[in-house]
């Protein structure tokens, strides 16, 4: 009988993983999305959306689907979907595998300003006004509406609805992953002064730390949330197809 993986996805290495599982014979990989954004990509494998009503949703789904592993793929930032992987994991006795990516390290011409949250990064912007390049989700925008004295360039997935509440904001709808060459043009050509972003880490986002350093911009770098511990962690899709070939084969036994 085929082993049935569950991976809580919304990322690359997730994609990337659910792909190369879904070739097997041997494995039956579902992907859940939380349905934040409007246009899935496709996922390489089948593809559950929407939540699971917290832990105990997610409880009973691992007993109910009969899952022999769950794998959290999900965004470095997504703390509270990784604090109910762990709990539903541990309730139910079901191996968990993390997925994350290792997060970016300053490099020589980094200029960055680390804080630890989006009300932090709005007041490390100071008073006077700047033109700021926000690189967030559009659903850590609110905080920036209390310093409506900048200029806001925003780059989102999805539309901003309602636009932030600020007179001067301009939106741009892209979909990563982007090049150094695209980001430092596009900041030139909105003469930004300052980049917001978390540091998600990876290489698909990873353009406009790049370009911001070239620029010589300064970088307001929203830090990662505290994510629970887990026996089993790997920061690559290649540890994790390692990691879950020896996991199944003594499910197996």
């Amino acid at each position: 009988m085929a082993k049935r993986i569950l991976i809580l996805g919304g990322t690359t290495e997730a994609r990337e993983l659910a792909s190369a599982l879904a070739a097997r014979g041997d494995i039956a990989v579902t992907v859940s999305l939380a349905g934040r954004t409007a246009q899935v990509v496709a996922q390489g494998a089948p593809t559950r959306i929407g939540g699971f009503g917290g832990a105990s949703g997610l409880v009973a789904h691992l007993r109910d689907e009969r899952i022999d592993v769950l794998v959290d793929a999900t965004h470095p930032y997504a703390a509270e979907i990784s604090a109910n992987a762990a709990r539903a994991a541990g309730e139910t006795n079901t191996p968990l595998l993390a997925l994350r990516r290792p997060p970016w390290q300053r490099v020589t011409g980094d200029d960055w300003r680390e804080v630890a949250s989006e009300t932090e990064a709005v007041a490390a912007l100071g008073r006077a006004p700047r033109r700021v390049f926000v690189a967030l989700g559009r659903k850590e925008l609110a905080p920036f509406a209390a310093a409506p004295q900048h200029f806001y360039l925003i780059r989102s997935v999805d539309p901003v609805e309602p636009p932030l509440a600020v007179p001067h904001a301009t939106y741009v709808l892209e979909r990563g992953p982007f090049t150094e060459a695209a980001d430092r043009a596009l900041m030139g050509a909105h003469r930004i002064e300052t980049v917001v972003c978390r540091n998600s880490g990876g290489e698909a986002a990873y353009a406009k730390i790049a370009a911001a350093r070239g620029l010589r911009l300064p970088v307001v770098l929203i830090a990662r949330p505290h994510l629970p511990d887990v026996a089993a962690r790997v920061g690559s899709v290649e540890e994790a197809l390692a990691w879950l070939g020896h996991a199944l084969a003594l499910r197996g036994e």
